[in-house]
């Protein structure tokens, strides 16, 4: 006797055997993705350890961040095509397999080369896991609960970066450097495992053509972009080996003939990051919001440490145990904001969310010489409490906007953003720090005193680029497929 036919609708929730194995996939990536992305913020605090163990410059310090950078802007513009491709459980392990790799090599690395050279495999994977992450997630979760899940990857975002220069402080003061690698190997071991044994394919693969001469335009242009900021923010100048205006411009100009190629090719089916994505409002939106949370979370992250460590006098370690609660508050936050995001859509999220971070910068701006803690902790807060009701919200919205097949594209447009503005929010912040220190110290000042005013003015600077945060946010939606906005 024939089976009478489902209801229509009936296939948007996965059937009862593959709900335990939705969720170990999405948790096992989860994890992963936390474990990589904390990665990229821990040397931070390290680079003087380094320098003074290694005999190397300030200048060679910053390539492990620079070559970090670098790689995930050229990777993760091909991620779009992998995931097309490769079916889940092989692009998973191709992941974690390069991150421990890296890992590995930078713990037994005897010199700087081996080191960079360790965390240029290590950024491949990194460059691989959020896209993987976000496109499974949307994938496997319906609608209506995306935001809840959303949440849990905006702890990942979000609080792995804030988070990093703290554990980075903590081992730092009781062991080597490079037990910043061989603490986090056997974490990225046991996730390869664990994905080996456990994890099964979600997704089909599709043949996908790849564009041979889209492959070299993506990396010459974002490559030639994150390295001229952050060259910028690096303070290199002109007096660097390479001008960072060359490598800004040349991005640029590089960037313009990639965009064109792909709009070119993406009716054909044929882009290498399909930028149809931008032909969606809600989309397009939400990512240039996102990008100005990027340049206000790096360029924070760079900036305070510099406040707290050079004008309060604070060690290391402290300046990283006070970025603590703000980080962790982020991670209380993310799945409330994620359910409140399921009932009442984006719009009440995301504009008290650009209020506050804008409120937060304004702060910072205050901050002086005789500045007392629980101000500077006071700020951090704000600026937290902002970007955390931003994170979901605006990730949710983006790609739940997107027609299924872009998704995989959707998450490689983010993650490109995300490096470009976060090498961009370093670059401003610094740039105009370094400005505004060396116009008060050609003025009389003291090196203390011109610091504090360049961190003011950094700060102040972000304030400023904030207010274009909360006008865009009026116009965040919901997708579609989603419950109305309340």
């Amino acid at each position: 006797m024939q089976s009478p036919p489902e209801p229509e609708g009936a296939a948007a929730a996965p059937p009862p055997d593959h709900a335990a194995r939705n969720r170990l996939v999405i948790l096992l990536l989860l994890v992963s993705a936390f474990t990589v992305i904390l990665n990229e913020t821990i040397m931070g605090v390290a680079l003087p350890r380094l320098m003074s163990d290694l005999g190397i410059t300030a200048n060679a310090a910053q390539w492990l961040t620079t070559a970090f950078l670098l790689t995930m802007a050229v990777v993760i513009p091909i991620t779009g095509f992998l995931l097309q491709r490769l079916n889940t459980r092989t692009v998973f392990l191709m992941a974690m397999g390069l991150f421990s790799t890296g890992t590995l090599i930078c713990a037994l690395a005897p010199g700087l080369g081996m080191l960079i050279a360790g965390r240029i495999v290590q950024a491949c994977g990194t460059a691989i896991m959020m896209p993987l992450l976000m496109t499974t997630v949307m994938t496997l979760v319906p609608p209506e609960s995306r935001g809840k899940t959303m949440g849990n990857i905006s702890i990942v975002i979000s609080v792995a970066p804030a988070i990093g220069p703290t554990i980075s402080g903590v081992i730092l003061a009781v062991l080597d450097w490079r037990w910043m690698f061989w603490l986090v190997l056997p974490i990225g071991l046991a996730a390869l495992a664990l994905g080996y044994a456990r994890l099964q394919n979600v997704t089909e693969p599709r043949k996908a053509p790849l564009d041979l001469i889209s492959v070299p335009l993506s990396a010459l242009s974002f490559g030639g972009l994150v390295y001229g900021l952050s060259a910028l923010g690096e303070g290199h100048g002109s007096g660097g080996a390479v001008p960072p205006w060359l490598p800004l411009a040349g991005g640029a100009l590089v960037l313009v003939i990639f965009v064109l190629r792909q709009l070119r090719l993406g009716p054909q089916g044929r882009a290498l990051l399909d930028l149809r994505t931008f032909r969606v409002k809600v989309f397009t939106v939400a990512v240039i919001m996102m990008a100005f949370c990027m340049m206000s979370l790096f360029g924070m992250i760079i900036l305070l440490p510099i406040y707290m460590q050079n004008v309060l006098g604070m060690e290391p370690l402290e300046a990283g145990l006070l970025l603590l609660p703000g980080g962790l508050l982020m991670g209380l936050m993310a799945p409330f904001v994620g359910r409140t995001f399921d009932r009442v859509g984006a719009r009440k999220l995301v504009i008290p969310g650009a209020v506050f971070v804008c409120a937060g910068l304004g702060a910072m701006a205050t901050l002086g010489l005789q500045s007392a803690v629980w101000q500077v902790l006071a700020c951090h807060v704000i600026l937290s409490i902002g970007l955390a009701l931003l994170f979901t919200p605006l990730f949710t919205s983006s790609l739940g906007s997107l027609p299924k097949d872009l998704y995989s594209y959707g998450s490689a447009v983010i993650g490109t953003v995300q490096q470009v503005a976060g090498a961009a929010g370093i670059a401003l912040f610094v740039s105009i720090m370094s400005i505004r220190i060396g116009s008060e110290m050609a003025g009389g000042a003291s090196l203390t005193e011109a610091t504090a005013a360049g961190v003011q003015a950094g700060f102040l600077t972000g304030a400023l680029i904030s207010l274009v945060m909360i006008g865009a946010s009026f116009f965040v939606r919901r997708p579609p497929d989603m419950r109305p906005d309340a």
